[in-house]
């Protein structure tokens, strides 16, 4: 029998209450901050003393975003390529990982390794030649330009987090499903997929956060105003003087909400995942 856990003393409960705050406060008051700038006014934010909560709410920091710049269309190009590229990272990613759990491949770890020093790379050092490749291949200023080196680049990080889920899996259900007639094919998207749901939401919201917070490849891909994404469109409002942080903080905000909307949703998965994926590995 597990012997039970000791009883914390007053003093460590206190400790740990205070760290736990500590926590929140540190991980929640820059958006909180944020939050607050975007409904002052320019003179509320000059102010001295600081004034920390605003007189009175201004939300038309919110409908200047709008109409300054085409930040709805800034909102749906990268609703778009983070979707699609998404997609199509699990999808490519999901066989991979499957192969590298499942089947007796020669190197394994050698290859593993690899996917773990591709992840490392910065996005920097391969600006110029995906650039040069783009530019071959006449993709500039599209949605693919985007979509193709987000899926890629995100593709070690799915790869890893499924290959964990899927090595926890019994290989006697697939087995099972394969004496039924079904293929390999058939086994990961009947069997295996869906008893690692919690490692694909974990894998796809990776993937998709990486992909809407991406901004030197959306900077210098796609140089058209009616392509930018929301990384790049937030720094379209200042000027070469001005620096409207209100306005700027409310298109910070207005860009956080899916983010917020997608972790709040999926936010059991997202945990289950992360923790057993971390314990599987």
């Amino acid at each position: 029998m597990d012997e039970p856990a000791p009883r914390l003393t007053l003093p460590e409960r206190l400790g740990r209450s205070l760290a736990l705050i500590a926590l929140i406060v540190g991980g929640f008051f820059p958006f909180v901050w944020m939050l607050l700038t975007s409904v002052k006014t320019e003179g509320e934010l000059q102010k001295f003393p600081v004034q920390y909560l605003p007189g009175s709410l201004n939300f038309a920091n919110y409908a200047q975003v709008f109409t300054q710049q085409p930040f709805a269309r800034f909102f749906f190009n990268s609703l778009t390529v983070s979707l699609l590229s998404t997609v199509l990272a699990i999808v490519v990613a999901a066989p991979a990982a499957y192969a590298l759990s499942r089947l007796n491949i020669r190197g394994r770890g050698l290859l593993l390794t690899l996917v773990v020093a591709f992840s490392m790379f910065p996005v920097v050092s391969l600006l110029v030649p995906l650039f040069r490749l783009m530019r071959g291949v006449h993709l500039l200023n599209s949605y693919p330009a985007l979509i193709l080196p987000y899926a890629a680049l995100s593709l070690p990080v799915a790869i890893l987090t499924l290959v964990a889920f899927f090595s926890a899996i019994p290989r006697d259900l697939e087995a099972a499903a394969m004496v039924d007639g079904s293929s390999r094919v058939g086994a990961l998207t009947r069997v295996v997929l869906p008893l690692s749901a919690p490692g694909v939401v974990t894998a796809a919201l990776l993937v998709f956060v990486n992909s809407w917070n991406e901004f030197l490849l959306a900077l210098s891909f796609n140089t058209r105003l009616d392509m930018r994404t929301v990384s790049v469109g937030v720094t379209l409002y200042q000027g070469e003087f001005a620096f409207p942080w209100p306005l700027i903080a409310a298109a910070v905000v207005i860009a956080t909400v899916p983010i917020v909307i997608l972790i709040a949703v999926f936010q059991k998965r997202f945990v289950a995942g992360l923790t057993a994926g971390g314990v599987k590995a």
